[in-house]
């Protein structure tokens, strides 16, 4: 156990002499290299598509969320109905 540590703050330790040791213009290379890797990975990830029951979920659930009284009096089917339109619409493509 004591052996990994003293390993990993050696490795710790030379790493940040090679990285003080290298010219500006390696550093800003290895910045762009990362930069497009980091696209490239988020391209590769899909985004979330929920499905029909996680849409009514988030229908029904913001009905619980606070409204103004003095703001419109909808009845509870007619605002499901447009919530339900709402999120459909949000979500697909």
């Amino acid at each position: 156990m004591a052996l990994r540590l003293l390993y990993l703050i050696a490795l710790r330790v030379f790493d940040w002499i090679a990285l003080f040791t290298r010219s500006e213009a390696s550093k800003d290379v290895e910045i762009l290299v990362l930069h497009h890797e980091l696209s490239v990975l988020r391209r590769q990830v899909a985004t979330p598509r929920p499905s029909t029951a996680d849409r009514g979920r988030s229908a029904r659930s913001s009905l619980h969320v606070h409204r103004p009284s003095g703001r419109c009096q909808m009845s509870r089917s007619c605002m499901s109905s447009i919530c339900l339109s709402f999120t459909s619409r949000r979500y697909s493509s």
